[in-house]
């Protein structure tokens, strides 16, 4: 990325939200040396004013999104707020033509992400999701591997993940299921189930799965097992009260097993099992808030545009309601017969 926009003015940015995930992206943005905060908002005006302190001492800590959209010159919005609060956030963002990077998921309600879609696609500046792992090198790499072809069909996709997560958030609206809905699946969990998508790009048909909340008020693990288009068998589980972080991808195919362990790529062939690296280059990595400044320059492709949620979103519901019944839950038309 080039030192400077092309206009030669920082990009002036709004950060809405300012807990923990306002603070990672700011300083992103920041470290860019091409933005400028100007704008920061929280339900709870101490923590948009440490965010402030921190920055962007030069920014106007606003009452409102409206009083956001109101500060001279803004050209993009980030928003970090919870799930529950994005459909009202993003709304009039989108309606002023703002570039605006939101924080999955990106809505809580079927009806509420496709009115955020259809926004998306009325507004003339980009609108990103800020699913990571499309910026990250290793799933860009595993994706370009996969759609190569060279390691022929798809056969079977299996994805382990784990995170010391339900210790973290008692009291917070990550355990509220009216805000976030799913729980682990719902919240975190959600990166891996668009990872999977982002790889291969292939449609469930049917799901089976079985959901715990361990004492929390929403659900911390789950278990899936489903069919995607092509009979190819996924198997997913997230297991939220752990003890550690890990996250494994693991795509078979004809000739190889391609997956992500230990946050790299390997193939596996003849019971071989080695880093990819020394066969091919891996694809660059950056982070959304970095690359959302380049896709506002025009500098990048855009990688997680809203209308990646759909799918990731009609999957969790599905996941949730066959928990929810203990039945195969089919996204088309049961089969007859």
């Amino acid at each position: 990325m080039s030192g400077e926009s092309r206009s030669g003015r920082p990009l002036r940015v709004g950060i809405v939200g300012c807990g923990r995930m306002g603070r990672v992206h700011a300083e992103r943005l920041v470290q860019t040396g091409l933005v400028e905060i100007v704008a920061v908002h929280d339900t709870s005006a101490s923590t948009a004013a440490a965010l402030r302190h921190s920055f962007a001492p030069m920014a106007s800590c606003c009452d409102s999104v409206e009083e956001v959209l109101e500060v001279p010159g803004l050209a993009a919005v980030v928003l970090c707020s919870p799930t529950g609060l994005h459909y009202e956030q993003a709304l009039p963002v989108l309606a002023a033509n703002l570039a605006v990077l939101c924080e999955k998921p990106l809505a809580d309600r079927r009806d509420r992400m496709d009115e955020l879609i259809a926004a998306a696609e009325r507004s003339t500046a980009p609108a990103v999701l800020a699913y990571q792992r499309r910026f990250w090198g290793t799933y860009r790499t595993l994706r370009r591997e996969v759609a190569s072809g060279r390691w022929g069909a798809i056969r079977a996709v299996t994805s382990h993940n784990t995170e010391r997560w339900q210790q973290t958030i008692t009291g917070t609206w990550r355990d509220d299921p009216d805000q976030n809905p799913g729980g682990f699946l719902g919240d975190a969990g959600s990166h891996k189930l668009d990872a999977m998508f982002y790889t291969i790009g292939l449609r469930p048909i049917e799901v089976f799965a079985r959901s715990q909340r361990r004492g929390s008020r929403v659900e911390i693990i789950t278990s899936v097992s489903a069919v995607l288009e092509g009979d190819v068998a996924l198997t997913m589980d997230f297991v939220g009260s752990a003890q550690h972080q890990s996250e494994d991808l693991t795509i078979h195919c004809d000739e190889a097993d391609l997956m992500i362990r230990d946050w790299r790529v390997w193939i596996a062939r003849n019971n071989e099992v080695r880093p990819l690296e020394p066969l091919e280059p891996l694809e660059p990595t950056t982070d959304p808030a970095t690359g959302f400044v380049a896709i506002v320059a025009g500098e990048l492709a855009n990688p997680a545009p809203f209308t990646v949620a759909r799918p990731v979103g009609e999957l969790t519901a599905a996941i949730l309601r066959s928990a929810d019944t203990g039945k195969v839950t089919y996204l088309d038309e049961p089969p007859t017969g």
